[in-house]
């Protein structure tokens, strides 16, 4: 075990160490419960110290996400749907995964509100409220393409070439990361952004408008918030506000 953990320091970063160190300490536990192995081979064995407060995923900076959405134009249905989805990654902080595989029939009403039905990792399903503006985004989009016809369709589905229609064949995650790279270069933001950026963004934002970190794993579908927290970017705001204070 000790031999395995040394050439993967070689060959990983330290967080990636402590995952795999964290399977097999799991694996060896199981085995060790159900009789199979006498002790636990793993338990003893180190990895180098690593923590982190804050994750590496770039947050967008106050105004882009809006700079973002207002560049794409709505003259093809190609257009609605890419700026429906990235509006439902700016308003949910959803994983890009569970975005790509909704369907129609996922985004319903109940009273009122529409709600965003999600399928998480590990087979967990999630409800969220939908935001008025992201209604807006999804209503034009669902009403210009015809999809509201058809429960049963993906909702954000592949394009058909380049001639700005629809498929029904299924868009793929790293479909929906090249197509934020085309908008983001559109909008002359910076090429560094990824899906996965709505997420820290999203979080931030609800945090610095007085929601609860509670809320806010409920929301992303943490199971700890120690989880959340990693996306929590307003300690780099802060840091930057003190040190401007130093002047020469």
């Amino acid at each position: 075990m000790a031999a395995y953990i040394e050439t993967l320091q070689r060959q990983a970063a330290p967080p990636t160490v402590k995952q795999h160190m964290a399977a097999i300490r799991m694996l060896f536990s199981w085995l060790t419960e159900k009789g199979v192995l006498a002790m636990n081979p793993a338990r003893e064995v180190k990895t180098e110290r690593f923590s982190r407060t804050e994750g590496k995923t770039p947050a967008f900076v106050e105004g882009e996400v809006q700079k973002l959405l207002g560049v794409i134009e709505t003259s093809t249905h190609t257009c609605l749907r890419d700026r429906a989805l990235l509006g439902v990654l700016a308003y949910t902080f959803a994983r890009i995964g569970a975005v790509v595989n909704l369907k129609v029939q996922d985004y319903y009403p109940s009273g009122k509100r529409f709600l965003l039905r999600f399928k998480e990792k590990g087979g967990k399903e999630k409800e969220l409220p939908v935001h008025h503006k992201l209604e807006e985004l999804l209503d034009e989009y669902l009403k210009a393409t015809g999809l509201g016809d058809e429960p049963g369709s993906l909702l954000f589905p592949a394009a058909l070439g380049k001639t700005g229609k629809l498929s029904r064949r299924p868009l793929v995650r790293t479909d929906a990361a090249d197509m934020l790279k085309r908008r983001l270069k559109q909008a002359g933001l910076p090429a560094h952004y990824s899906p996965h950026s709505f997420r820290a963004t999203g979080i931030t934002n609800f945090l610095e408008n007085d929601g609860t970190l509670e809320a806010a794993q409920r929301i992303a579908g943490h199971a700890d918030s120690r989880t959340t927290k990693l996306y929590d970017r307003r300690g780099q705001k802060v840091l930057l506000e003190d040190m401007e204070r130093i002047r020469y």
